[in-house]
């Protein structure tokens, strides 16, 4: 039996919980999801600190004093993501071959997605009067792809699922008739499964065990990854109203850290796990060896390919990002509304991320991320047509985080524009009805990437994505 030099490490984990989180993601660059009210999406996110709209208790908990009453809203978004890989994959085994991998394209990986929202504002009245408190509960991250498992970046990604449900408790002061100031309080939930393809014919084929071929389904295994934690953070924001028709919003959402805890299961071929206690029999006799041995060197490789690959824990930090929003609305008339929004999100939390596996003998890896904070720029407008409709449009640009050569198929990502409509439908004093749709266009993302199964991804994908959502409040 023989083997490389060349180490094989298995960084599952670290491309499952950090790469998917954004590998899913269509209706915002990278993770980051803006679907919490259908008003706001029917103008491509504008106005979102600004507006009169009850999920501004996690946008920007101090245009809540805009409420007169108790109002509870609840949102309903459907994301369905279009997209398609045109490429291939191979594995290199010298300078000038690299031996194809076959399967197909993976299929579209994005099935329709729902993301609900709910939310409530309640101004105080006597002795708290100028108090308004409200709570919500959203989802800011995360949504779900899968891929065939038989794809040719199977060794990359199949599934990915990635829940981040958050709990907001808000509060906001009118400090005097024209300027507010609100905090609340994300209580926020990682959720994650994910899994991906290992190439152990490859482990076998460079070990010199017989029937081991590079690529080949047969000798196939997988990882499933299964993770969870809980973080809070909190928002913070003020509210000005500049004159009778102009309003600026400003809110700031802290980064919030997680400690993903969790397990990977492994599937191991047989023949790989027939082949096991060879590969520990020949590391413990290059261990009797002379120390000037070379073979020594192979040691720790050997113990790894014999004690590794078995289910064990797993433990990664991910901080999701603080995010900055400036948000202008101006009253043209009593009628006419237009929305602005700029917004940055500190994607430089996941530069990289390093993961501690809890079986000693599956080596501890880091990957590069290398992404860059964005920014988000949308203009909206509503038009009151009578007192029964209101009609919405607007257009968004939104910058993705990642680059070309760290980019990975668990997140193909890129610039894209929003194009959005909708309309409410106030069927009386008390119960508002909300729809809009929005159109995503994504600049074609390249990938050109290696696995952690040694496996090198290159191609391109080409997708985009609509979006549904409606919406009711209630006003007491």
């Amino acid at each position: 039996m023989k083997t490389n030099s060349r180490s094989f490490r298995v960084t599952a984990l670290a491309l499952a919980i950090f790469g998917t989180l954004a590998a899913s993601q269509a209706s915002a660059s990278g993770f980051q999801l803006r679907e919490n009210s259908a008003k706001a999406l029917g103008r491509a996110g504008a106005g979102s600190a600004v507006a009169k709209d009850a999920a501004v208790v996690s946008n920007n908990p101090a245009a809540m004093t805009q409420f007169d009453t108790l109002t509870v809203q609840s949102d309903l978004t459907v994301i369905d993501l279009n997209a398609k890989f045109s490429g291939g994959a191979c594995t290199p085994v010298s300078p000038t071959v690299c031996v194809p991998i076959g399967g197909g394209n993976g299929g579209d990986p994005g099935d329709p997605t729902l993301v609900p929202a709910m939310a409530m504002v309640l101004p105080l009245s006597g002795g708290l009067e100028g108090v308004t408190v409200g709570a919500s509960i959203s989802a800011p991250f995360g949504l779900a792809t899968e891929y065939d498992p038989t794809w040719v970046g199977r060794y990359n990604a199949t599934i990915s699922d990635v829940k981040a449900p958050a709990l907001t408790l808000s509060a906001a002061l009118k400090v005097n008739p024209s300027f507010s100031i609100g905090v609340g309080v994300i209580y926020q939930r990682a959720e994650v499964i994910l899994a991906n393809g290992i190439d152990f014919g490859r482990l076998l084929a460079s070990a010199g065990v017989p029937g081991g071929t590079i690529g080949n389904p047969v000798t196939d295994g997988s990882v499933s990854i299964k993770g969870t934690d809980n973080g809070v953070g909190w928002v913070a924001g003020f509210h000005v109203m500049a004159s009778e028709k102009l309003s600026v919003g400003f809110s700031h959402r802290s980064e919030i850290k997680h400690t993903i805890d969790g397990t990977a299961d492994f599937t191991v071929p047989s023949a790989f796990a027939g082949a096991q206690p060879g590969f520990l029999a020949v590391a413990a006799a290059y261990a009797q060896l002379p120390a000037n041995d070379p073979r020594r060197a192979l040691v720790p490789q050997l113990t790894v390919l014999g004690k590794g690959f078995s289910d064990t824990g797993g433990m990664a930090k991910l901080t999701t990002p603080s995010i900055d929003t400036v948000s202008l609305q101006y009253n043209a008339s009593d009628a006419l509304r237009f929305y602005g929004d700029i917004q940055r999100t500190g994607w430089v939390s996941l530069d990289a991320v390093a993961i501690d596996f809890a079986n000693p003998y599956q080596p501890d890896s880091a990957e590069p991320f290398n992404w860059t904070n964005t920014m988000f720029y949308s203009v909206g407008m509503e038009y009151d047509m009578g007192d029964a409709f209101t009609i919405r449009a607007g257009v968004a640009m939104d910058q993705s985080p990642t680059n070309d050569t760290d980019r990975t198929p668990r997140l193909p990502d890129n610039d894209r524009m929003l194009y959005s409509v909708g309309f409410s439908w106030n069927a009386s004093e008390h119960i508002s009805i909300d729809a809009a749709y929005q159109k995503i266009t994504i600049d074609t993302p390249s990938v050109n990437i290696m696995s952690s199964s040694g496996s090198r991804l290159a191609g391109t994908f080409s997708g985009d994505a609509n979006l549904f959502s409606v919406g009711a409040s209630y006003k007491f």
